[in-house]
């Protein structure tokens, strides 16, 4: 205990560190005080008193004691905002008694300093976050960004990743990491990245250029989807009625759907193109006949060429856990593949080339991924021993030297 003729001592001193230490306990004696009304009086009036303190150490003594307090005297508090640049920055970035107009008047004139220890604060309004980015630069928007506790309303995260996601690799991948960012945005994003693989040296002079294509235009395909597969699921139609109405939704996106097991964006493509009821093509594609399956194809503007092969690749589909198992996936587009070219005695049809193309693409991708660590588990569980030709002596080639 400290006695009021030792405060006042303290308070009175020449030493700005004991003054300092006064600041601090009347600070912690208001905030934690329980006694009479008058009292409690006299120690705001004390805190007013060493807002005037010539001392910076005084007054950053008085903000510390005040700094994490809910119940600290909002007067005080902002008085301390227009202190120091030291002291208001501690204040604005640590104080919870602080209320988003405080905020939102300091950010209108505060410099980069001040903006970046507004967005180190524990809690942040989506409002808030807003008015940082609209004054603030690259570095206070990647900060924003990498905290998943900001909320960020979608028409700023969408307008984020037009200005800034084309071009900058870090605020793409930020934004990407978001669970909040737009579907719209993150195919925006995703159709971004494979720009920038495609210009990088490194990658195209790997690869290919046409495998990279293919792989590129792959990879964004299955992006496509499963950002659709996902919306689909939360019950966020207005993905893929943007797609269909942008032209998105080709025959080849539809068969991606399906070979990837993302059956509900494949369903809510089918809805909007037919303009069918979704509950109504889920019954169709589960347990629909081939002709009532052509019918609902129809609806979409579909060739009868594509008609029947999107019918029969759905049969299949049926009997096949296309969303975990790559190994049914290569099976149904083996089949669908063989009896397209059995159908039409190896001449494919004009309006199926493009669709054939694919297919024959997903064959070779789906073989490799399925083969890919088959001969190294089979040599693990088995301990005999494998037959392999032997070379005899002159049959070796005598490769010349390099």
């Amino acid at each position: 205990m400290v006695a009021y003729q030792d405060f006042v001592a303290l308070s009175q001193s020449r030493d700005s560190e004991e003054r300092g230490q006064a600041a601090h306990l009347a600070a912690m004696a208001y905030l934690n005080h329980y006694g009479p009304a008058d009292e409690h009086a006299a120690l705001y009036a004390a805190l007013i008193g060493f807002l005037d303190d010539p001392s910076v150490r005084v007054r950053g003594a008085l903000a510390y004691g005040l700094l994490h307090a809910v119940e600290a005297p909002r007067p005080i508090l902002l008085a301390l905002l227009q202190d120091s640049p030291v002291i208001a920055r501690a204040v604005v970035q640590y104080s919870p008694a602080l209320v988003d107009a405080d905020l939102m008047a300091l950010i209108r004139g505060a410099d980069g300093a001040m903006l970046m220890a507004t967005a180190t604060r524990e809690r942040l309004s989506q409002r808030v976050a807003e008015a940082l980015v609209a004054r603030g630069g690259r570095p206070l928007l990647a900060k924003l960004l990498d905290r998943p506790d900001v909320p960020f309303s979608p028409t700023m995260l969408r307008q984020v990743a037009d200005r800034e996601g084309a071009d900058d690799a870090e605020l793409r991948g930020l934004l990407l990491a978001r669970d909040d960012l737009p579907a719209d945005a993150r195919l925006v994003l995703v159709q971004a990245v494979a720009v920038a693989l495609r210009s990088t040296r490194m990658v195209s002079g790997a690869v290919a250029p046409h495998r990279l294509e293919r792989l590129l235009r792959d990879a964004t395909d299955t992006a496509l989807t499963a950002i659709g597969e996902q919306e689909a699921a939360a019950g966020r139609a207005p993905y893929a009625a943007e797609l269909v109405e942008a032209e998105f939704v080709s025959t080849r996106v539809m068969l991606h759907a399906i070979v990837q097991g993302h059956v509900l964006f494949f369903a809510d493509c089918v809805a909007q193109l037919s303009e069918t009821p979704r509950d109504k093509v889920f019954t169709l594609l589960e347990h629909g006949s081939r002709s009532a399956l052509n019918a609902l194809f129809s609806r979409c503007g579909l060739s009868g060429a594509v008609r029947n092969m999107l019918a029969r690749l759905i049969f299949h589909a049926r009997a096949a856990d296309l969303a975990d198992d790559l190994a049914a996936r290569h099976f149904v587009v083996t089949a669908l593949t063989e009896e397209l070219i059995v159908e039409h005695d190896g001449v494919i049809p004009p309006e199926l080339e493009e669709a054939f193309a694919y297919l024959s693409e997903q064959n070779v991708i789906l073989a490799r991924r399925a083969a890919r660590g088959v001969m190294s588990a089979f040599a693990g569980m088995t301990q005999s021993e494998m037959a392999l030709p032997q070379l005899e002596a002159d049959e070796r080639l005598a490769l010349p030297a390099a």
